[in-house]
C-alpha cells in the first residue's frame, strides 16, 4: 500500500514531462494524459479501499526519517479527496478532448495545454498528500504556476485581466503562508503537522491565535472565504470551459481542506470557532446575494460556489465530530455537483453562443438533453430532496442543532434562506435559458430581466458551434456520479464519519505519524 502513495503524485508529474516532449502531436498527448489520470484514479481508489480497512499510510520520502524528512499521509480523508479529484480531473479531461477535437487549437492549444494540466493534478494531488506545512505551501505553489496558464489560455484581454486579478491575490496568500510558516518554524522547530500539533500548546496563547489567524487567512484567500472572496467572480468565467470546471471544482475546496486539517489537528481549540461560525453565515449570504444579481450563468455558478463554501466551513467551525463529517460530505458533493454545472454551462455556450441569460433562450426545444444535464445538478446544488445537496445540508443543520444558541439556529436559517436563493437564482436561468421560447429574447424587458447585470467586459453572443458526442458524455458522466452520491449517501456518510472521528483531535493523526519516535521519546 505504501508503494502506491507517491505514484499519485509521480504518474501525473512524468505524464506531464512527456505530453511536453511530444509536442504538438495532439493525439498522443492525448492519449497520455487519458492514461495518466485513468491510472491515478485506479490507484486513488485502491487506497481509499486500503486505508479505510486498515488504517492510514504513512511514507517516509527517501527513508528520511520523520523529523527530517517529506512525510507523505494518506488517511480516510485524504483518500476521499484523492477519489473525487480524479474522477473531476478525468472527466474535465474528457471533456476538453472533446473541445479540442472540434475546435483545434483555439481554446486549449495542445503544446502546452495538457502538460499544464497534468502540473495542475501534481499540484492537487501533493497538497492531499502533504503531511507537513512547506510542502502543502509546495502544492499551492505548484497549483498556482499551472492555474496561471489555464486561466489565460487564448490570451484574450478579459482572460490576462482576470489572471493578473488571480496570481496577485494568490500570491499575497502565499507569502502570508510562507511567513506562517517561518514563524511555525522559528517557534517550534518543525513544520511537520504531527509535530506542530504535538508542541503547539506549548507556545504561549497569544502567539498561538497569531499563528491560527495567519494560516486561517492564508487558507481562506486560497477558500474564496468572505470578505476574501472578492477575487474569484472575476476570475474563474473568464477561462475556457473546462479549465473554469477544474477550477470550481477544486481548488478552493483544497484551502478547505487545508482550514480542516488546521482545525483539527494543529488548533482543535474552541478561541476562534464563533468567528469561523460568523464568518460562514457571511460567506453564504453574500455569495447567494451576489448570485441573484448576475445575468451571465458562469458568474452566477461562481457566486454560488462563494455561497457554499460558507456551508463547509459551518461544518468545521462547530468543532465536532458531526459537523466535521458533514462538511466532508458537503464538499464531496459540492465538488462533484459543481463541476458538473460548469461543464454543462459549457455546453449551453456551444449551443447558444453565450451564457448570457439576457441574450439566448428556447434550448429546452433545441438542445434537450443540455437542458435535463443542467435541470438535475441545478436541483441538487438548491438542496431538493432526495438529492445530496439536501442530505449534506441536513446533516450540517442538525449538527448546528446541537449546539442550540441564537447563533446555532441563526446559522440554520441563513443556511436554509441561501438553498431557497441558490435555488431561486437557478430556476431563474431555467426559465429563461431553457423554458423561455427563443423567439421572445429579442426586446424581451421584464423585471426578472431588470434585476441582473452583465458581467463586466461581457461579450456579444458568439456564432453557435457543434457540440462534440465527448463533451456531453462527460458531462452526463460527471451528472451519474452526481446521482449516485445519493444513491450511495449512507455508505459515503458513513465513511466522511469514520474520517471526522479519525480528525476528532490531534492525537490519532499525530499517533499515526509519530508513533514509534513518540514510544522511543517517552522511554
Amino acid at each position: 500500500m505504501e508503494a502506491l502513495v507517491p505514484l499519485v503524485v509521480l504518474v501525473p508529474l512524468f505524464a506531464a514531462a512527456l505530453t511536453l516532449v511530444l509536442g504538438r502531436r495532439a493525439r498522443p498527448q492525448r492519449i497520455v494524459a487519458a492514461l495518466a489520470l485513468t491510472a491515478v484514479l485506479g490507484i486513488s481508489v485502491a487506497l481509499l479501499i486500503g486505508v479505510d480497512a486498515e488504517g492510514a499510510v504513512v511514507v517516509e520520502a527517501g527513508n528520511w526519517a520523520t523529523p527530517l524528512g517529506i512525510v507523505l499521509v494518506v488517511d480516510r480523508l485524504s483518500a476521499l479527496m484523492l477519489v473525487v479529484s480524479s474522477v473531476v480531473l478525468l472527466a474535465v479531461l474528457i471533456f476538453s478532448i472533446g473541445q479540442g477535437l472540434a475546435d483545434g487549437d483555439d481554446e486549449t492549444p495542445v503544446s502546452i495545454y495538457y502538460p499544464t494540466y497534468l502540473i495542475l493534478t501534481t499540484g492537487v494531488m501533493v497538497a492531499f498528500i502533504a503531511g507537513d506545512l512547506f510542502n502543502l505551501y509546495v502544492g499551492f505553489e505548484i497549483l498556482l504556476v499551472a492555474s496561471y496558464v489555464l486561466i489565460t489560455l487564448g490570451g484574450t484581454r478579459s482572460r490576462i485581466r482576470a489572471g493578473v486579478t488571480y496570481v496577485i491575490v494568490s500570491l499575497l496568500s502565499s507569502i502570508l503562508f510562507l511567513a506562517a510558516i517561518g514563524m511555525v518554524y522559528g517557534a517550534l522547530g518543525t513544520v511537520n503537522l504531527a509535530q506542530v500539533a504535538e508542541r503547539v500548546q506549548e507556545l504561549p496563547l497569544d502567539v498561538q491565535i497569531l499563528l491560527h489567524v495567519m494560516l486561517l487567512v492564508a487558507f481562506g484567500i486560497k477558500a474564496a472565504v468572505f470578505p476574501l472572496s472578492f477575487w474569484l467572480p472575476d476570475s474563474y468565467p473568464s477561462a475556457p470551459a473546462p479549465v473554469t470546471a477544474a477550477f470550481a471544482g477544486l481548488l478552493t475546496k483544497i484551502g478547505v481542506y487545508a482550514i480542516i486539517r488546521l482545525e483539527t489537528v494543529i488548533f482543535p481549540t474552541p478561541e476562534l470557532n464563533p468567528a469561523l461560525l460568523v464568518v460562514a453565515l457571511l460567506t453564504m449570504v453574500v455569495g447567494a446575494l451576489g448570485a441573484v444579481a448576475q445575468a451571465d450563468i458562469k458568474r452566477i455558478l461562481s457566486f454560488t460556489l462563494v455561497s457554499h463554501i460558507g456551508y463547509m466551513i459551518l461544518g468545521v467551525a462547530l468543532g465536532t465530530v458531526a459537523g466535521t463529517a458533514a462538511a466532508i460530505y458537503y464538499i464531496v458533493h459540492h465538488i462533484v455537483v459543481q463541476t458538473t454545472l460548469f461543464l454543462a454551462a459549457g455546453l449551453v455556450e456551444r449551443e447558444a453562443g453565450s451564457t448570457s441569460i439576457t441574450r439566448i433562450g428556447g434550448l429546452l426545444a433545441s438542445a434537450p438533453l443540455v437542458a435535463v444535464l443542467f435541470f438535475i445538478p441545478a436541483l441538487n446544488l438548491g438542496g431538493i430532496p432526495p438529492f445530496s445537496g439536501f442530505i449534506g445540508k441536513l446533516g450540517l443543520f442538525q449538527a448546528t442543532a446541537v449546539q442550540g444558541d441564537a447563533l446555532a439556529y441563526t446559522l440554520i436559517g441563513g443556511g436554509a434562506l441561501v438553498s431557497l436563493l441558490t435555488l431561486y437564482a437557478l430556476v431563474r436561468v431555467w426559465n429563461l435559458v431553457f423554458w423561455r421560447p427563443a423567439g421572445d429574447v429579442e426586446g424581451d424587458e421584464t423585471r426578472l430581466l431588470r434585476s441582473v447585470e452583465e458581467a463586466p467586459d461581457a461579450p456579444v453572443t458568439t456564432e453557435t458551434r457543434a457540440t462534440p458526442r465527448l463533451m456531453t458524455l462527460s458531462t452526463a458522466g460527471m451528472v451519474v456520479v452526481s446521482l449516485a452520491l445519493t444513491v450511495f449517501a449512507g455508505p459515503l456518510y458513513a465513511l466522511s464519519d469514520r474520517a471526522a472521528a479519525d480528525l476528532d483531535g490531534p492525537d490519532a493523526y499525530v499517533v499515526v505519524v509519530l508513533g514509534d519516535l513518540t514510544e522511543e521519546e517517552g522511554r
